[in-house]
């Protein structure tokens, strides 16, 4: 069962985005939103884990959020709300890291 895994919470706050990172399975998706898309942000260590999780065509950020925070990424797609919507139906469980 494909799980997207929804982390909204800043990164250099806690070690929510290290938790799950340690827990996803070949086919789980990420979506950033809120202050988790400042993982995003070039040369931090955040960046880094997702690099290394080998996560291609499978780390989204909401783009509002990108654009709001001022932060590019080529790492993570941009999605719209009705991108995240449509991802929400996509996988089979959504679980929001809260």
């Amino acid at each position: 069962m494909a799980t997207l895994h929804v982390l909204s919470h800043s990164p250099f706050a806690d070690e929510r985005l290290a938790s799950c990172l340690r827990l996803l399975a070949a086919d789980d998706g990420v979506l950033l939103c809120g202050d988790a898309v400042y993982a995003l942000r070039q040369g931090s260590d955040s960046q880094r884990q997702l690099e290394a999780a080998g996560l291609a065509q499978r780390l989204f950020a909401l783009d509002e959020d990108l654009q709001a925070r001022a932060i590019a990424s080529e790492l993570a797609k941009a999605v719209d709300y009705p991108a995240f919507v449509a991802l929400s139906l996509h996988y089979d469980k959504v679980n929001s890291w809260l």
